[in-house]
């Protein structure tokens, strides 16, 4: 069976106290050391959007007038012209030229059968040339520059030099040099070259005395009379 028993009263409730405020765990208290790992900037969109309408407009106008004027030095910059190679170094021998200055002053132990020629040597344009003579215009002749076989020139610099001719051969040798040449080694950047240099008049002149002295033969001696008297015949 069953039943209902006695209500048994009940206390009410105690209303709860209030909690105590919890003090945040980090807040920044003066008295400790932070180290600083980077500094951020305000940003430009935010910096921009603080300024009052006025500047920002006058800032809009001035980027496009420095935008416009560099576009129209970009157009107007005259455009380099490529189409034309730079100028090659030219060959040494079409630059060079030699010009006949005179006989040179012999030395006290020359012999007969060396001469001395002084030349003015110079270029065009382009690098320096340097040279080597290393004949003239008959076998039986041996050419050097003296007191050094080479020699450098350069633009704008003449250079004067000697060159010292020695006849070894008289054989085949014609004694009236016509039109004699120097054979001369040029060298520059661009390449070496053996080049014949064409005189005439005062070095033909002087080069031909040269080859009278050395090769002419003396004067032929008279023939030497007979000695004794002629025999005389007795007729019967």
């Amino acid at each position: 069976m069953t039943g209902t028993g006695p209500v048994e009263p009940v206390e009410p409730v105690a209303p709860a106290e209030p909690a105590e405020p919890v003090e945040p765990v980090n807040s920044y208290e003066p008295d400790k050391s932070y180290d600083v790992i980077g500094v951020d900037a305000p940003r430009l969109s935010e910096r921009w959007n603080t300024l009052p309408p006025r500047t920002r407009r006058a800032t809009l106008a001035t980027a496009a007038t420095a935008t416009a004027a560099i576009a129209a030095g970009v157009l107007l910059a005259p455009t380099p012209n490529t189409s034309d190679p730079p100028a090659p170094v030219p060959w040494p021998a079409n630059v060079t030229a030699w010009h006949y200055l005179g006989p040179g002053t012999p030395t006290t132990n020359s012999p007969t059968t060396t001469g001395r020629f002084r030349f003015a040597v110079s270029i065009d344009h382009g690098p320096p040339v340097t040279l080597r003579v290393t004949g003239t215009s008959s076998p039986g002749l041996h050419a050097h520059a003296t007191p050094a076989p080479d020699f450098t020139v350069h633009v704008g610099r003449p250079r004067r030099i000697t060159v010292e001719i020695t006849v070894s051969d008289c054989s085949d040798l014609p004694l009236n040099a016509d039109l004699p040449f120097l054979d001369v080694t040029l060298r520059n950047m661009r390449a070496i070259q053996r080049h014949s240099f064409i005189f005439g008049g005062a070095f033909s002149r002087d080069l031909s005395e040269l080859l009278h002295t050395a090769c002419d033969p003396p004067p032929a001696r008279p023939a030497p009379l007979p000695s004794g008297s002629a025999g005389s015949q007795n007729a019967d």
